[in-house]
């Protein structure tokens, strides 16, 4: 029903799924990713409605702590995560960090961070100067293909 039904029952089986998620036992969690349940609130993270894009969001995230904990303790990768972005859900997620509402950017950065391993500010080593002789370079090129530089002993470009 998650998937084949209408919006409105679509709906309402995210949030029986989310619920069921947030109380549900590892084992009923697990039996229901075995059902096939994340593709489904996946691709619910690309409706206009905020609720329901957190309610997926919580759903997922309930899957995946699930996940984290079973990889811990096994030793191994956390499948919940590898189903979660074979379901495209990665991409979604990282596209919802510019969604206007910031519940839902907050939510999306907690498990990129948490369950992806990807940093909030990621460094831009492009940006940084570096030298040349007495000249700091800046990164990217003129239309020339010259690097752009300042020579402090000169004052101009």
């Amino acid at each position: 029903m998650l998937d084949q039904a209408e919006f409105d029952i679509r709906k309402e089986a995210a949030w029986a799924i989310s619920n069921a998620t947030s109380g549900g036992s590892p084992e009923q969690i697990c039996f229901l990713v075995h059902q096939g349940c994340i593709p489904p609130l996946c691709d619910l993270l690309g409706v206009a409605d905020p609720k329901i894009v957190t309610i997926a969001l919580e759903g997922l995230e309930n899957i995946l702590k699930v996940g984290l904990v079973q990889c811990t303790a096994n030793g191994t990768n956390n499948d919940m995560a590898r189903h979660i972005a074979e379901a495209d859900g990665l991409t979604k997620i990282e596209d919802l960090q510019q969604h206007s509402n910031n519940d839902i950017y907050e939510k999306c950065i907690r498990i990129l961070e948490t369950y992806f391993g990807v940093d909030d500010e990621e460094e831009m080593p492009a940006l940084a100067p570096g030298m040349d002789g007495n000249q700091f370079t800046f990164g990217g090129n003129d239309m020339d293909g010259a690097t752009p530089t300042f020579d402090f002993g000169s004052g101009h470009a």
